[in-house]
């Protein structure tokens, strides 16, 4: 980066790294379906930012349990892992940067048309555009940390792993789509979603630095209002679409949807589909859904 890049960077490092996710998505080869089609596994992102003392970071300590990782908790293992610690005066400093990578159209409308197992495209979706989301992390990180700001992509640590809780069952001490509510990219859906304004069929990452940046606005007064099932009309298209029956009108049945994705028919499909190895995908209940590419009549949100 020249020294006049520097200074742009600089005076608006928010518009900076906004740019420079956009531009890997649309221009990275990760993003090429080259195993199929050459098409691109996902359309131009969302991004989000927000302080890491933002006290909603707290608030996932008892909201989801007290495994859930602060961002400063996350920059201060980062920084013991290089000999360091964190300064009082550099808590302020911390910020994450959130972006949902939307599922591309035609991905979405193959998904459409099934009932019981994700189409080859959602399932290579699921494990080789999970691999661009993830060389995405680490291209914004290493931005970063050329140009002198500690950054690390939480969910890449070798330590990273899910667990089942007691309170909340399957769950992720760094749950992408809480961290991208905090940034102000959507709100929660029935089927335990997050409903984006390009809707619930996306992808989240997200990464922690130690570079203070500009948090974005949060529009929403409710964590649910843009799920039609909590507006003034009923909706529930998702229940129906759950081959695993774990959604009802009352929520999401997390052990179910985990036992499904992890059976041997759904494990045998993305075989056949030609994945080696390949992760749990399904997504039928964020396709054929009202907010599956949007936030469904906005007019409702009171």
């Amino acid at each position: 980066m020249t020294k006049e890049e520097k200074v742009v960077f600089l005076k608006n490092p928010n518009r900076v790294l906004e740019q420079l996710i956009k531009n890997f998505i649309n221009e990275a080869q990760p993003n090429r379906r080259t195993q199929i089609d050459h098409g691109v596994y996902w359309e131009e992102p969302l991004i989000g930012f927000a302080s890491g003392m933002d006290p909603l970071f707290f608030e996932y300590k008892t909201l989801i349990g007290s495994f859930h990782l602060t961002p400063r908790e996350i920059m201060s293992a980062n920084l013991k892992e290089r000999g360091r610690g964190l300064l009082f005066t550099q808590i302020e400093q911390i910020s994450v940067i959130s972006w949902a990578l939307p599922v591309s159209e035609d991905t979405r409308t193959s998904n459409r048309q099934e009932k019981q197992f994700p189409s080859k495209l959602w399932a290579y979706t699921r494990d080789f555009g999970e691999a661009c989301n993830g060389a995405l992390k680490k291209h914004v990180a290493t931005f970063l940390e050329d140009l002198g700001h500690v950054a690390v992509a939480p969910t890449l640590s070798p330590t990273f792993q899910y667990a089942r809780d007691e309170k909340v069952g399957w769950a992720s001490p760094w749950s992408e789509r809480h961290i991208a509510y905090a940034c102000g990219l959507g709100t929660f859906s029935l089927n335990d979603g997050l409903i984006t304004p390009k809707g619930m069929a996306v992808r989240f990452g997200s990464v922690v630095t130690l570079l203070k940046l500009t948090p974005s606005e949060k529009k929403y007064r409710d964590y649910r209002e843009n799920c039609l099932q909590f507006r003034n009309e009923k909706c529930g298209k998702c229940i129906p679409r759950c081959p695993a029956g774990a959604i009802t009108e009352k929520g999401h049945d997390k052990d179910k949807c985990h036992e499904y994705l992890r059976s041997q028919p759904l494990v045998a499909k993305r075989l056949e589909y030609g994945l080696q190895n390949p992760p749990p995908s399904c997504g039928l209940c964020q396709t054929d859904v009202p907010c599956e590419f949007e936030i469904p009549r906005p007019n409702l949100i009171a």
